[in-house]
């Protein structure tokens, strides 16, 4: 059973970045997908915007032989790319990029060899998260919703000291093979107490539509639940942090909340569509560019 502890405030961030973007290539074999673009910005760099509005301080992000590209860009600005902005008297971009440094406070980490999953980030964190709740975010993963999802995933944690699970509500078959299903009990609108999380359930095998999606906060408790579970991973076995981590917490009395995220967008950018599809929305989101690029798109499909 879970110890009754004083909440402690969630200042800490992972963000799950190891992957090889298969779905993606050839683009992906020298650029991590993470630093695609979205306008002007790479993917993660969404992300960690939002944990920072949030509060969070210090990100961890786990990566692997061939994301040095994402180490680089939360670095501090090249020599060369510095004199040739100084050059060019565009101090405004120099202090844009500057900012980006500045941020939080970035920690990188290698994800080891072992096996593979999104339980495994976890593993290589402990001892730089420590004893503290967390948020865990997936690098690829965006959802635009007001306030921002992780900002409503700790209010609710400094409400109820459980875990929590953001979500959204999915309708088509597919679906419900793409993400893992909570079942449990509303408690209000909007939260759900859990009971159960089926990760890729198939939609004949549950009764519910709510479906995991933008990451966790999590108690430290999940790292003693995650090492346990290492060992029972079998081989070609994927190493899911809601079957092997999430479901045995459950089991064992933590508590872990559903928050439907009312209003919102979801963006999976490891997939081609999706990835053109979410270009378009964060392009029409900007006040610069939205007029004209309405424009060109209205002339390309009538």
């Amino acid at each position: 059973m879970p110890n009754r502890v004083k909440i402690k405030p969630v200042r800490k961030a992972v963000i799950a970045a190891a992957g090889f973007g298969t779905r993606l290539l050839p683009q992906t074999k020298a650029m991590p997908k993470e630093m695609l673009p979205l306008v002007d910005k790479p993917i993660v760099q969404y992300i960690v915007e939002e944990l920072v509005e949030a509060g969070i301080e210090d990100i961890v992000i786990v990566t692997g032989y061939h994301k040095r590209a994402i180490e680089d860009h939360f670095d501090q600005i090249n020599a060369d790319l510095l004199a040739n902005l100084q050059q060019g008297s565009k101090q405004e971009l120099i202090d844009e990029i500057n900012s980006i440094t500045l941020m939080a406070n970035f920690a990188f980490v290698r994800q080891h060899k072992g096996p593979y999953g999104s339980a495994r980030p976890i593993l290589n964190v402990a001892h730089l998260i420590g004893p503290e709740p967390f948020i865990y975010a997936f690098a690829d993963d965006l959802i635009v919703v007001e306030p921002n999802r992780f900002q409503q995933m700790i209010d609710l944690y400094n409400e109820t000291g459980g875990c929590i699970l953001p979500s959204v509500r999915v309708e088509k078959d597919e679906d419900f093979d793409r993400y893992g299903i909570i079942e449990g009990e509303e408690i209000r609108e909007g939260v759900v107490r859990a009971s159960k999380i089926l990760e890729k359930p198939g939609k004949s095998n549950t009764t519910s539509n709510l479906a995991s999606a933008g990451g966790y906060l999590l108690t430290p408790d999940a790292f003693e639940f995650t090492e346990r579970a290492v060992s029972q991973v079998k081989d070609g076995e994927e190493f899911y942090l809601t079957s092997f981590v999430v479901e045995p917490m459950i089991e064992n009395g933590y508590p872990f909340y559903a928050l439907e995220l009312k209003n919102s967008t979801y963006y999976d950018t490891g997939d081609k569509l999706e990835y053109l599809k979410t270009v378009v929305d964060f392009g029409l989101m900007r006040d610069d560019i939205k007029a004209d690029f309405a424009e060109f798109l209205r002339g390309r499909i009538t």
